[in-house]
């Protein structure tokens, strides 16, 4: 049987109540997004809470975070509570288009680690379909919706599959966004990208940061540049 719980350097994530568990996506994105001068930041689909506990852990921000699922919020408070992070953290059972925040809340940081799978077959699981696919939250809604709560200077960061890259520089455009930070992230050297790391602002930005970052040598020995993304969170780094 899977391990019920992820054990982090300053907290535990347990996912046994939730649809998806904790990933690679999650702490990538945990990790990449800046926090630099957040006040508040906004984490969407927070599943197990992993992200908004990554960056509580980075920043000094108060966040909340919001999910459509109830066992998701149930299992995200309960890790939260836990974490020494419990006092900066709110959690949300709601949509991203019903939240309804205080009318003078604004993000600095919009993040998400959103559904990806468009028109692709559903498993039986309606949990993991509401976790995993776009039906529920579509990637225009999101940047739509995100946009409207960020400061002036904000910024929404985003994980995604590599191949929706194009499509989501469309949507940007749309959305009045520009990509200020991205970075490509391939698995070992030499592959074709799998993941894209984004940033995105209001502000228009002549020349976006462009990185690209391998995660391992070879199987289970992690690169220099992954290893400093993420020592302050993995216990064997």
């Amino acid at each position: 049987m899977a391990n019920p719980y992820f054990q982090f350097k300053r907290f535990t994530v347990w996912h046994d109540k939730c649809a998806m568990k904790v990933g690679t996506d999650g702490v990538l994105l945990g990790a990449w997004a800046n926090v630099e001068n957040c006040q508040r930041i906004l984490d969407v689909g927070t599943g197990t809470g992993l992200i908004a506990l990554m960056l509580a852990q980075r920043s000094t921000a108060i966040l909340d975070a919001i999910d459509i699922e109830p066992d998701a919020c149930l299992q995200a408070r309960e890790n939260i509570a836990k974490s020494p992070f419990a006092n900066r953290i709110q959690v949300y059972q709601t949509s991203l288009s019903e939240y309804k925040p205080d009318e003078t809340i604004k993000y600095d940081l919009v993040v998400s680690n959103p559904p990806y799978f468009i028109d692709s077959l559903k498993c039986p699981d309606t949990k993991r379909n509401l976790a995993r696919h776009t039906d529920t939250l579509s990637l225009p809604d999101l940047l739509c919706d995100s946009r409207k709560w960020l400061t002036p200077e904000g910024s929404i960061a985003l994980v995604l599959p590599f191949e929706q890259r194009e499509y989501l520089m469309g949507l940007a455009r749309e959305a009045s966004l520009s990509p200020s930070r991205e970075t490509h992230v391939s698995s070992i050297p030499n592959a074709t990208p799998k993941r894209l790391l984004i940033e995105l602002t209001a502000k228009p930005v002549a020349e976006p940061r462009l990185s690209h970052l391998t995660l391992e040598i070879e199987q289970h020995r992690y690169t220099d540049e992954f290893t400093a993304l993420a020592k302050d969170f993995y216990l064997k780094m």
